[in-house]
């Protein structure tokens, strides 16, 4: 063998344990946790990550397991195979919320100081943001399985941004309100996330630019000038959670008083605010369409805070059990964001037992323990829409299509919000459903209906993709849901948990 072959070799082995040893500590493992997982020393961990040792493709699988992320594959996907029918039962913990941690995260860049951030969900969407601020000079680990410490840098490298990561996620678009105060002009990737039809940052451009900032979009970014940066009245000009979570952070470092108008109380809007008042900023109105942000000049502090559960994973759990008619208990249910969701669902026939509300741990949101029984459902009389908080959550409408087939009646769901996203609502008829499309953003369900096993690709949408992994927990037989990465963006070993509580789901990965 030549010395040339024997170099590429080893450049190989070494690039190969490099990239596994980012991939541990993405996961907040240690080479002791790896070594143990693997029944090996950790010595050998050592020599892998070093590119001293081969690694074959059964050991790469192994590793690929460990690590919950591919190391060689033929496919990208991991599918599901689900055994339906089957009642659940038991205690679920509602876990972090994935959109609060999306906009804590990006909070954190307003602070010079340490950031430590608790109940931070481990999914897909939160290890792209990691990589787009470690891309661009943040130091950013995994502490605790739950738990995120940030640095940031002096100076960010926004020209070294990692792209491919920042076009998997919508939310990349909350960089704006801190880099504004770090950069005359900037550009950042454009946004990408779900598919569900046409999306603008109107409401971010027209609220910054109230604030002397100028943002236009060229080749697939965002081009952004800054002015002099000055408080604002600002009439938002549509209730979007990202881009009232945007203006808060711009306005935290404008010394001074902006108002946001318009501002859709949600719940990730809340835990900004809340953060940004644990880190020196007053704000009047939470709760409240009117947001009133005293800037400050500078933030530099260490501060842990607590991400609040997720009220969309809390409705999930709760569609599941009243479609497989189920009794299930949610634990920590964030209760003021899904209060009329319940409403709606005791209307239909769903009983339920909701318990004496307490504090999260950031001392501010109500959550309570929900208990779900097997229920005789009937269709609604009027139709089922989201609006912004307080009303039906958007993220939370598709949970009443799998209900809804349960129901005796037609039920008339409008997802006005979201272009084609109804139209997803449709894949659920491969399970024996009788979804009709009226328009869309409009869907008849017609119940009740017996749901047998089908094979299902995911939708390339959140939301839609959980409601068919819902559908096929109460459909009998075996089904097949293909590429789950728009689950595991959300979701949080979703797989066993709700194996936990007694779902047979089966994790299938390709070569890894």
């Amino acid at each position: 063998m030549s010395k040339h072959t024997n170099t590429s070799a080893g450049d190989e082995r070494r690039a190969m344990g490099a990239f596994v040893r980012r991939i541990r500590e993405q996961r907040g493992l240690t080479q002791a946790d790896v070594a143990r997982a693997l029944k090996t020393s950790q010595s050998a961990i050592v020599r892998m990550e070093k590119g001293g040792q081969n690694m074959g493709i059964d050991l790469l699988r192994k590793l690929g397991d460990v690590l919950d992320r591919k190391i060689v594959s033929v496919s990208d996907a991991v599918d599901f195979e689900i055994h339906g029918g089957r009642p659940l039962h038991g205690n679920v913990v509602t876990y972090g919320s994935k959109n609060g941690a999306l906009g804590l995260l990006f909070a954190s860049l307003l602070n010079r100081g340490t950031t430590v951030l608790h109940n931070i969900p481990r999914i897909e969407e939160v290890f792209r943001i990691l990589e787009v601020f470690q891309s661009i000079g943040v130091q950013a680990s995994w502490k605790d399985p739950n738990t995120i410490e940030i640095h940031p840098p002096k100076t960010f490298d926004l020209k070294g941004i990692d792209a491919k990561a920042a076009g998997r996620t919508r939310s990349v678009v909350m960089l704006l309100g801190s880099m504004i105060h770090r950069f005359p002009s900037f550009e950042i990737p454009s946004a990408g996330g779900c598919r569900m039809g046409m999306r603008t940052i109107a409401a971010h451009r027209y609220g910054l630019e109230a604030l002397g900032v100028k943002i236009t979009s060229a080749r697939n970014a965002y081009m952004v000038r800054v002015g002099k940066l000055k408080p604002a009245d600002i009439v938002m000009y549509e209730s979007s959670d990202t881009a009232a979570e945007n203006l808060l952070m711009a306005a935290a470092l404008i010394p001074g008083v902006t108002t946001i108008r318009y501002a859709p109380p949600n719940y990730q809007v809340q835990d900004v605010c809340f953060f940004l008042e644990a880190l020196g900023v007053k704000i009047e109105g939470i709760g409240t369409t009117v947001l009133t942000v005293h800037g400050v000049k500078e933030i530099n502090r260490s501060i842990e805070w607590w991400n609040s559960e997720d009220p969309i994973e809390a409705m999930m759990f709760v569609s599941a059990a009243v479609t497989t008619r189920s009794e299930l208990t949610i634990l920590r249910c964030p209760i003021r964001f899904v209060e009329l969701e319940l409403l709606k669902l005791r209307c239909m026939g769903v009983r339920m037992n909701i318990g004496t509300p307490y504090l999260a741990k950031n001392g501010r949101t109500e959550l309570v323990d929900l208990t779900v029984y097997p229920s005789k459902l009937r269709a609604l009389h009027d139709k089922i829409h989201a609006q912004p908080y307080p009303g039906i959550n958007s993220d939370s409408l598709p949970f009443f299509v799998p209900i809804a087939t349960q129901a005796t009646g037609a039920t008339l769901i409008h997802d006005w919000m979201w272009e084609n996203r109804a139209i997803y609502f449709t894949e659920l008829n491969r399970l024996g459903a009788n979804v009709t499309l009226a328009d869309p953003h409009r869907v008849f369900v017609h119940g009740a209906t017996s749901l047998t096993g089908a094979q299902v690709v995911c939708p390339p949408a959140l939301r839609p993709a959980v409601i068919i992994l819902i559908a096929m927990l109460a459909a009998e037989g075996t089904s097949i849901l293909r590429n789950v990465y728009s689950i595991a963006r959300g979701y949080e070993e979703i797989a066993a948990r709700l194996n936990a509580i007694g779902a047979d789901i089966r994790v299938i990965k390709g070569l890894a």
